[in-house]
């Protein structure tokens, strides 16, 4: 089976969102925002709605990213995920994790931190691509929150 999710690595003053999960007491781990597409939504509608949903972060996005995929299994049955990913803007580091999908806590974090709290070695390498393009629109000017351009 196959399933799309969407999220996005959000950016405020060069720091990386990220969410804590713990499921049940189980240890989850530090995550990026992402989720299901729904009926009707386009990729970036979804990354948008899941940033928002599950931490409370405006985000606006900047630049499509790239995909990343992995397996898991729910009652016997393989599920293959791909997840499409969006570098996106804050302008605070306000957030509030979702407690109704067992987010527990949020924040944001520099680069190296972000890195080795990820749980996922397919999140910490889109971050890796999406922190290298942040740097790049950095030193471009073109990472300016008072006139840049949504996609």
């Amino acid at each position: 089976m196959e399933a799309t999710s969407c999220g996005g690595i959000v950016i405020y003053r060069g720091k990386i969102l990220l969410l804590y999960k713990n499921y049940k007491n189980r240890y989850e781990g530090w995550v990026l925002p992402k989720g299901t597409v729904e009926e009707g939504e386009s990729h970036l509608e979804t990354a948008l709605r899941e940033v928002k949903e599950e931490s409370g972060v405006e985000a606006r996005a900047v630049k499509y990213i790239g995909s990343s995929s992995y397996h898991f299994s729910v009652n016997q049955e393989s599920i293959e995920k791909q997840v499409h990913w969006y570098l996106m803007m804050a302008d605070s580091y306000f957030s509030k994790p979702q407690k109704e999908e067992y987010f527990e806590d949020s924040g944001y974090y520099k680069y190296h931190e972000a890195y080795h709290l990820l749980k996922f070695p397919n999140e910490r390498e889109i971050l890796e691509e999406a922190y290298k393009e942040y740097l790049r629109l950095r030193k471009n000017k073109k990472w300016n929150p008072k006139s840049l351009d949504s996609i």
